[in-house]
Formats: C-alpha cells, structure tokens, sequence
C-alpha cells in the first residue's frame, strides 16, 4: 500500500482525528439511549419498536461496513473517511428534524451508512500512519480503543443534558460542529493512497444488509406475533436465505466483499466470534440500565446520564492503564477469557435490580464489575482480530471485526429485548413486571457473556501466532 504519511509530528494530530471517528460512531450509539421517552413520546414509538432508534443505525452501519472496507481499499481510504463523515452530517440533520417515526429511522439509517464509510477507512488511516512501528502501533491502537467508552460515556452524559435543557434533536445536531472540523482537518493531516482498479460487490452489500435487517426484525417482532407463527417463521426463512446467498456470492464473486479464505488465519474468527458476542452481552446492558433508570427508579435525563459516568471512566481507565499491562504479562486469550467471565459476573449481579432499588446498592456495584470485564476483553480481541491477518488484508479484518460488533449490539438487543418483553418490560407503569423484564435481559446478556468465554477458551491458540502484546501506554 502506497502511502504518504505526514510528517511525524502531525501524526498524532491524525490520530486525534481518527480517534474523533471512533468516538463519534460510538457516541451516535449511546447519545440517544437518555433521550428515547422523549422520543417515544413526541414521535409515537411503542415500547417495542422503540429498539428501532438503536437498530437502525446498527444495521445499516454493520451491514455496509465490509462494503466501506472495499470502497476504501479501492478509492482510497482518506476519501472514504472524508465521505462518511458527509453522510453522517446528512443523516443527523435528517434525524434531528424528523417529526414521526418513519423519517427518524431513515435519518439514523443514513448516519449508519456514513459510520460504516468511517469506521474501516479510520483504521486502515491508523495502520498507515503506525503500522511501521509496532511500538508506536500500540500506543495508537491504545488511544482509538479507548475512544470507543469515551465516546460511549460523552453519549450518556451529553445525551442526558441536551435532552434536559434543551430538546432531543440536538443530541443528533451534535454531530454537526465536530463533522464540519473534521472535514477541514482531514486534507492537511491524514496520509493518501493511489486509487485501485476492481470491482464492487454492491448485490453482496444489499444481500447482508437486508438478512441481518431480516433476522432482527423477526427477532424484535416474535413476542408480539408469537414465536410459531407464519410470519415470524417467514421472516426468518427469508433471513436465512439472504445470508446463505451473501456466503454463497463471496464464493463466487471475482472481488468478494469478505473472501472467505480470510478465516484462515490463526485466531482471527475466534477473536471476531469475541468481538460479536462481546457487543451481543454488553450494548443490550447499556440499553436496558437506561431504561431502569428512567422508568423504574425515576430519574431524569440528566442524572440518569449521569448515573453511568463511573462506569464508562473504569471502562476507560481500563483500556488505558490495565489491559496493556495485563496483555504484556498474560497475553490476549486469558485476557478475553477473564474479561467476558468478570462481564457475565456483573451482569449476573445486575439480574438482582429490584423496583424499588437505588442507584448505590441496584447500579454502581454490578455496572463497575461489568465495566471491568468489558475493559479487559475489548482491546486483547480487537488486536488479535487486526493482526491475525496478512498486512495486505488489514484493511478487510478492520472492516470484519468492527461487523461482528455491531452485528453482536443489534442481534443481541432484539433477542434481548424479546426476553425482556415476555417477562413484561412492555408494562409501562408497573414497575414490579417492568423490573422483571429488565432482569431478565439482564440475565440473558450474562448467558451471553459466559459461552463467549467458554468458545474463546476452546477455540483461540497460546500462545497466540497472530496476537498483537502492547507495551505499557
């Protein structure tokens, strides 16, 4: 790959901007988590469908992601970051005007399009910049992993504010100012690369992103139609139909979106099957603490936002300090193992919430403990998942890796949401049945948890040929 990096000293500026990308994918999902009553209210969501406002931007960002590793590996990946952050601009303002339910979701679909441009194009921008040194790698990869909870973090916070003292559409008018500076910065600092001849699979793209769309909303759909019934058994046919022709095109397509011969390389699925499972067991955690919060326990958007600042900054401090440390003594496999375990622990703890519980005894303990695992097995998997690859398919295990979270976030917050529902999340109002059902997503997400440690202990090697063990930050 043809580069031209900046000059050294610019480098971390570019990571600055890189690490902004990061952020703010992760911050358009949890923004919105303090403002849905709001938005419930105002735009007529059910309880049900009220997931849409998440999955929607989930999908179409997992569902494009390996279509937006393609369109930067040909056009170059700094015109394709460029260009998702324009589609994201789009989306917000779209989002934020919208006035029912229909334009809102076609607001998030498109910030999901211009996030699935950013994500693979900011870490093969990353790789470019300090994949010369491994050191100095590290330390970048360090930084961008963290800017995931602290964009996670200034979502809850920011969402819980704009919401409280000024009005919901700004948590997606937010993204504006950071979208225009980004824009500017991007020529000046981030290194270009010649466009390629090739083809895109475009039938392969629509194929993923229509069955995963499929497959979520029968999901979403069973508990209120019936698990047995013929449309949710038809939805789920055509899912399965949709995916089985996406994996049958990549045998067959002369420039597949994921080559198949890709899943070679040692450690590479298992650590994507942590990374899916991973997003599977702590997004619907996330969603369904909001809602405790809100509906259960009564606060309001602000301290709710609040409420999850400690988390998100163990979280951060976490990435930072401990896991490279930890990485450096115990190497990733023990690392991913332990930190799905201590995250299934804490969800487990957070099964206990009670409806007339507090945020000292119901919240802060089990919302630590599950941070921690978070901590530990996010970084070790998202190294492993990048370097189990050749150099010449980074950009491709990029783009995978970042689609099996967010696959993982939007499958697992249906699933769970259909738990939750049947144990009777939907009775807005009574709190006993509205705690049960949130326990009981709770528990489920702890399920999660614990088979992604017990799949990572049985199918990732150690020592770990593909692992990436980074110094101390």
């Amino acid at each position: 790959m043809s580069t031209q990096n900046p000059p050294a000293t610019r480098k971390w500026l570019a990571l600055a901007v890189i690490a902004a990308a990061q952020f703010m994918v992760i911050m358009d999902t949890s923004i919105i988590g303090i403002a849905l009553p709001k938005m419930q209210a105002e735009l007529g969501f059910s309880q049900e469908n009220l997931t849409w406002v998440f999955n929607a931007y989930v999908i179409a960002f997992g569902g494009l992601l390996l279509l937006g590793g393609r369109l930067s590996d040909l056009l170059g990946a700094r015109r394709v970051f460029g260009a998702g952050w324009l589609v994201l601009l789009a989306g917000s303002v779209l989002a934020g005007a919208a006035g029912n339910v229909a334009f809102e979701l076609t607001g998030r679909v498109v910030q999901g399009a211009g996030a699935a441009l950013i994500a693979p194009s900011a870490l093969t921008l990353l790789m470019m910049l300090f994949g010369g040194s491994p050191k100095e790698l590290t330390k970048a990869l360090a930084v961008y992993g963290a800017a995931a909870p602290a964009g996670g973090t200034a979502g809850v916070f920011l969402g819980g504010v704009i919401t409280e003292y000024i009005s919901w559409p700004w948590v997606f008018y937010i993204n504006i100012p950071i979208a225009l500076l980004a824009l500017i910065a991007i020529p000046a600092l981030m290194p270009s690369a010649p466009a390629r001849r090739g083809s895109i699979d475009l039938l392969g793209a629509i194929t993923v992103t229509a069955g995963l769309a499929a497959a979520v909303y029968g999901i979403v759909r069973a508990p209120e139609v019936g698990w047995g019934s013929g449309e949710t058994w038809g939805v789920f046919a055509a899912a399965a139909v949709l995916l089985g022709a996406f994996v049958l095109g990549q045998t067959r397509h002369r420039a597949p979106l994921m080559p198949l011969g890709i899943f070679r390389a040692p450690n590479l699925a298992a650590a994507n099957i942590a990374q899916l499972l991973l997003g599977a067991a702590w997004v619907p955690m996330w969603f369904f603490l909001n809602l405790y919060l809100q509906q259960v326990l009564g606060y309001s958007a602000f301290p709710s936002g609040a409420a999850l600042l400690p988390m998100t900054t163990l979280i951060m401090l976490g990435m930072i300090v401990l896991a490279p440390r930890a990485m450096q003594r115990f190497g990733a496999k023990p690392m991913i193992v332990t930190g799905l375990i201590v995250l299934a622990l804490g969800l487990g703890l957070m099964s206990l919430i009670r409806p007339t519980g507090s945020f000292w005894v119901d919240v802060l303990p089990a919302s630590l403990v599950a941070a921690g695992g978070m901590a530990l097995a996010f970084i070790p998997s998202l190294g492993t998942a990048i370097a189990a690859a050749r150099p010449e398919e980074g950009g491709l295990a990029s783009g995978l890796v970042n689609v099996s979270y967010q696959v993982g976030s939007a499958v697992g917050l249906a699933a769970m949401t259909a738990v939750a529902t049947a144990f009777g999340a939907d009775q807005l109002g009574d709190l006993p049945r509205l705690t049960d059902g949130f326990a009981a997503a709770f528990l489920g997400a702890a399920v999660i948890a614990l088979a992604g440690a017990g799949i990572a202990a049985v199918t990732m090697r150690t020592p770990a040929q593909a692992e990436v063990v980074p110094e101390t930050v």
